[in-house]
């Protein structure tokens, strides 16, 4: 049997046996867009697959099945579009797509999906797709932001924020790690901003997106000046690691 776990390089015929053994589908779930200075504007897509790819390998090296399809590469990002460089949809279209990816995974057997999210401004409408898909398919589908499933791992590796933002401390660092050349090291000196995304007086339950470029004139939420590719590469182990314990739980599956 093919040891591969991408979609993409598996034949047809190995897409059917990894749904009779009910393999795990993850759907990496990304954005193009703005981040800072200093980082190109496909960090959500290089993130979030890997991460996908990195959790699905160590599924894997436990015996379990598991596939990852390519990444979903544009989503929900109105909010960072007067930076330009930024490509959205609206709402329709995203889940339109999500529910074509879904939809197929479902005809051809596969009865657990996670649609694991790398953009935050996904969050909210992975999360409504991913309820509204098991009930229409009649499968397991669940949906998560990577940093928010597994938050404890990430917040110990930092030294200036206790958690991941945007073009920040955690994803310059895995930047750094995975996708160097898409890193101006000689803009870092610029890249930093807010520790938040609200405004005074807003509390996390109240949502009310805002254009980043009014709450970030640098495009940036966090302190990516102490970023390292070291400090990436254990970033990405910690949360494939805690990633892959967390979806080994057949409880969620059951």
């Amino acid at each position: 049997m093919s040891t591969e776990i991408e979609w993409m390089k598996l034949t047809a015929e190995e897409l059917r046996g990894r749904a009779t053994d009910n393999a795990l589908v993850i759907v990496p779930v990304a954005s193009l867009e703005q981040h800072g200075p200093h980082l190109a504007t496909g960090v959500d897509i290089v993130l979030g697959s890997n991460v996908a790819l990195e959790t699905a390998r160590r599924l894997a090296a436990q015996g379990q099945a598991v596939v990852v399809t390519p990444c979903v590469w544009t989503g929900l990002a109105e909010h960072h579009m007067a930076f330009g460089g930024t490509v959205t949809l609206d709402y329709t279209a995203f889940a339109g797509v999500l529910r074509g990816i879904v939809r197929s995974a479902a005809r051809h057997g596969f009865k657990r999906v996670m649609l694991l999210n790398g953009h935050g401004g996904n969050a909210e409408a992975v999360g409504v797709a991913a309820t509204e898909f098991s009930v229409e398919f009649g499968i397991r589908v669940a949906g998560g932001t990577y940093w928010h499933v597994v938050p404890e791992v990430i917040g110990p590796l930092l030294e200036r924020q206790s958690g991941l933002m945007h073009a920040c401390e955690a994803e310059t660092s895995l930047m750094m790690h995975l996708s160097p050349s898409s890193v101006r090291t000689e803009r870092l000196a610029e890249a930093y901003g807010p520790g938040s995304t609200r405004v005074e007086g807003q509390p996390p339950g109240l949502l009310m997106r805002r254009s980043f470029q009014a709450l970030s004139p640098s495009g940036v939420f966090g302190d990516a000046r102490l970023a390292t590719a070291a400090k990436g590469e254990k970033l990405l182990a910690a949360i494939a690691d805690k990633l892959a314990e967390t979806l080994a739980n057949t409880k969620l599956w059951a």
